[in-house]
């Protein structure tokens, strides 16, 4: 490829057909759809039926742990396990991260305490926790991001000492492990996601796992609107269940797990190959001496060595029909309503504001072939070897 034929300068997009972050991985659908034929013979389709039975049973095998309670987003699950563990006051949270681990606290009227990052992990910086526990904090929500867990062990120190409740968003990390543990066994709880853009799906879903017998049995009754009998509600619950058919779609692609970790695994080396030669690139590295999912190609862009900043290369992929990301810019402390609660919040925040500014993430997973990862590396090479003309015509087009 060469300058004239990038299409944001007039030549015609690399791929016909777009190439997005997150496209859902499917595994194999005759084996799907005959269960699907099987729930319908049931006439069983939600209320915990067989099929999410088994496949909370398969999920605690799997993770090694106690308890496994599937919930139809894992929103609902943060939810669920922050007013099971009594969350109230002030509970401390990265800004960087999915909206959804602030706005599962706001919606319960917990205030979220928002706190900066390690750079070199992007993940919650325990050292900064501690500098933010008050009297009405009770709890520390830790976030595992790209599939890379958090300081766990500084954590739950910190929470032991405290007397504070420790719940980890896990949404990037199932299937990951920490010092040779799987993710679902630290801190109080933790909660995964299963929604169609990760790795592993159920259409829409997640699970919040525990070795709590207790918080698991109180999370149970929330998840069913607080009944513990056929007709006998005991508190305020909502309607966290999963469906049979998310549940059979779950059991389907368990068995395709390792399939779709080998492929996000050879696109993270095919990745490294490509870019570690590209300066300003820096492709987060994933410790192959633990499980991993590699599941996210985060790339943090030096604008500076670079020559051509995240924002510009992202406006040239899209123009190729890479539909690229920037996670999870530009932090939750700047989306409402929490800019308007915390006006400033930025300058506690500097770590979560540089890593924000310069993520960059890029396609994986089993729609995408060795040969579309060296296309795109090659546009981002492109890109960056005449970073002037680029920019030039970006600023020129608006």
């Amino acid at each position: 490829m060469s300058i004239t034929q990038l299409a944001i300068l007039g030549g015609a997009p690399a791929f016909e057909m777009p190439l997005h972050v997150g496209r859902p991985n499917i595994g194999d659908r005759q084996q799907f759809m005959a269960s699907v034929g099987q729930i319908l013979d049931n006439r069983w389709l939600t209320n915990f039926g067989p099929f999410v039975g088994q496949f909370e049973r398969e999920l605690c095998r799997f993770l090694g742990v106690k308890h496994c309670l599937t919930v139809c987003n894992a929103t609902i699950g943060l939810e669920i396990a922050a007013r099971a563990l009594g969350l109230a006051g002030e509970v401390i949270v990265p800004a960087f991260t999915f909206i959804a681990t602030a706005h599962s606290l706001h919606w319960q009227g917990i205030t979220p305490v928002f706190c900066d990052i390690d750079p070199a992990t992007h993940t919650i910086d325990p050292a900064q926790v501690e500098h933010l526990i008050t009297p009405r904090t009770t709890g520390i929500v830790g976030v595992h991001l790209w599939g890379r867990p958090c300081d766990i062990e500084a954590l739950q120190e910190i929470a032991a000492r405290r007397k504070l409740k420790l719940l980890f968003d896990a949404a990037h990390a199932f299937g990951c492990s920490y010092r040779g543990r799987m993710i679902g066994n630290f801190g109080d709880a933790e909660v995964f996601s299963f929604h169609a853009t990760k790795f592993f799906n159920t259409f829409e879903g997640g699970a919040i796992v525990t070795n709590d017998d207790d918080l698991a049995r109180h999370a149970n009754i929330i998840r069913d609107f607080g009944f513990t009998g056929y007709d006998r509600v005991v508190e305020v619950g909502t309607n966290g269940k999963m469906t049979e058919v998310c549940a059979a779609m779950g059991l389907t692609n368990l068995r395709s797990l390792d399939d779709f970790v080998r492929i996000n695994r050879r696109n993270y080396h095919a990745y490294r190959r490509e870019l570690d030669a590209l300066p300003g690139f820096h492709l987060i590295h994933y410790d192959e001496s633990e499980r991993g999912n590699f599941q996210y190609m985060a790339v943090e862009v030096d604008a500076q060595e670079a020559g051509i900043g995240r924002d510009d290369l992202i406006k040239v992929l899209h123009a190729e029909k890479v539909l690229a990301r920037r996670y999870f810019w530009p932090g939750c402390h700047r989306m409402e309503p929490y800019r308007t609660l915390y006006p400033d919040a930025a300058a506690t925040l500097p770590r979560t504001e540089a890593v924000a500014d310069r993520i960059l993430v890029l396609p994986t997973g089993s729609a995408v072939s060795e040969e579309d990862i060296e296309t795109v590396c090659g546009i981002l090479r492109v890109a960056v070897a005449n970073a002037a003309e680029v920019r030039q015509r970006i600023t020129s087009h608006g």
